[in-house]
């Protein structure tokens, strides 16, 4: 790559902002030094999305942009192994896990583009005569910030519908993993975008995100990330009333009732808590498990984390790399040290490497349900085991958090499972599975979670402003007053 990075009104440019090195997880490495947006060029590319989306056909050419996200999905798919190779460098996730998250970006670009293409105002004949038609328009200039968890993946559930819709886009990703971003812009280049149609900016928080947040000329924020930086995004969006969507944290529950499969529940479980190193916002990082299997749980869930495959992410066999930063590896290190000094048990795990920022996958036993360890989201390697009488007390558990992301009910009996999974407070609820999302269903959360949805066509809905427009075929006189 050059040393251009920003791409703003369809041109590449230098970051005027200061520089970054971006290092692999895994290694320690430099993978590339970036100099970042600064104010100025963020405020660009806000007046460029602006200018793209009142002077050109984007937001009403509706075959344009079927055309061209199908374009750039080919692209993609053409060049999955170099983006997935990015990824992994960038991220420390394991290669299977990358190479995913590049199919799934793929096949987001296509649902959103055959969604659109699909899509017809509804008409409603009125019993007055009149006749009123519900139109879906874009809503205009969107920010779409990301986290660095899922780089691409998260990028595309924001960046396929808000272009779909007709919107024009300011993108941000993490300032720690832009470069899937830059290869993405690489290939929008190629399509045929108006220029400022697809912006980029990388940097950090302050100046690029706070600026994005704050522009008069912003219509939308969707941002995915922690918490705390959500609240503080809908309370400056507020101010102007900013349309604003929030995928923000969790701290997921889940409910292995007493007939469910041993070895099946385990599995799930060490998928649920430490698929992509426990960084995932809707990791089953709170285990509940009736007390009738709970030693016999532990005994296994133990055992069997012991045998995750933890190495270089880029071998296929790898199933657990590194986590994402040192800075990151800290705090994960400090909430484990503050569950000791809570009282809970560590059973196994907490152990790190020379190099790399490794961390063996911990699970906390003895654990109470006000802890900070059982309350906060960790973001990392780190489970809780909790058990449970009866399913009320499993019920009262699960939501006795402030989040609502996502949970899970394994059993055998499907009916006992339903009635638990009725009375979750959750967005996304798995039955006997996991983590798995799928394009055409929302994706959201409940409480402190976030606010409004993505995927499906809840996601296109997401990046849209509803227009009623109601014709009557005659102008007559209203006949409303006397004289």
């Amino acid at each position: 790559m050059s040393n251009q990075h920003l791409y703003l009104n369809g041109c590449w440019a230098e970051g005027e902002g200061g520089e970054r090195p971006l290092l692999n997880p895994a290694t320690e490495e430099i993978l590339l030094t970036i100099k970042e947006a600064s104010r100025e060029q963020t405020s660009s590319a806000v007046e460029a999305a602006r200018n793209a989306y009142d002077q050109t056909d984007w937001a009403t050419n509706s075959a344009r942009r079927v055309s061209a996200l199908r374009k750039l999905a080919d692209l993609l798919e053409e060049d999955a192994k170099s983006f997935s190779d990015a990824e992994t460098a960038n991220t420390g996730k394991p290669i299977r896990e990358a190479t995913l998250d590049i199919d799934d970006s793929v096949a987001c670009l296509r649902y959103y583009a055959a969604l659109v293409e699909k899509r017809e105002p509804a008409t409603i004949e009125m019993a007055d005569g009149t006749t009123s038609k519900v139109i879906d328009e874009a809503i205009g200039v969107c920010a779409l910030i990301v986290p660095w968890n899922f780089p691409l993946l998260l990028g595309m559930w924001k960046i396929a519908p808000a272009l779909a819709a007709g919107n024009t886009v300011v993108f941000k990703p993490s300032e720690l993993t832009p470069i899937t971003a830059i290869k993405l812009a690489h290939l929008i280049d190629q399509c045929d975008f108006p220029p400022g149609v697809f912006n980029l900016i990388p940097g950090a928080g302050d100046p690029v995100g706070e600026t994005l947040v704050t522009h008069p000329d912003v219509d939308k924020v969707s941002f995915t990330g922690g918490s705390e930086t959500g609240k503080h995004i809908n309370q400056q969006c507020a101010r102007d009333l900013k349309r604003v969507s929030l995928e923000l944290g969790g701290k997921s529950p889940l409910v292995i009732l007493k007939d469910a499969d041993l070895d099946a529940a385990v599995e799930w479980a060490i998928f649920g808590g430490f698929f992509n190193q426990g960084e995932v916002c809707v990791a089953s990082s709170r285990i509940l498990v009736h007390e009738d299997i709970y030693n016999a749980f532990v005994d296994k869930l133990v055992n069997d984390t012991a045998r995750i495959v933890i190495g270089d992410p880029t071998h296929q066999e790898t199933e657990m790399g590194p986590l994402i930063s040192r800075d990151h590896l800290a705090k994960v290190e400090q909430y484990i040290s503050l569950g000791k000094q809570e009282g809970a048990t560590v059973s196994c795990g907490g152990n790190t490497k020379e190099s790399g920022f490794y961390l063996t996958p911990v699970i906390f036993t003895n654990v109470t349900q006000s802890m900070r360890i059982v309350q906060e989201e960790i973001f990392g390697p780190v489970i809780t085991v909790q058990s449970f009488k009866d399913t009320e007390d499993a019920i009262a558990l699960a939501n006795g958090t402030k989040y609502g992301l996502a949970a899970g009910v394994l059993s055998n009996d499907l009916s006992s499972a339903e009635q638990v999974a009725s009375k979750l407070k959750a967005g996304t609820i798995w039955i006997n599975s996991y983590h798995t999302p799928y394009v055409e269903a929302p994706w959201g959360g409940y409480k402190q979670s976030g606010i409004g949805r993505e995927l499906g066509p809840h996601g296109l809905a997401g990046f849209t402003e509803v227009k009623h427009v109601n014709t009557s075929h005659t102008l007559q006189k209203a006949n409303w007053y006397s004289h």
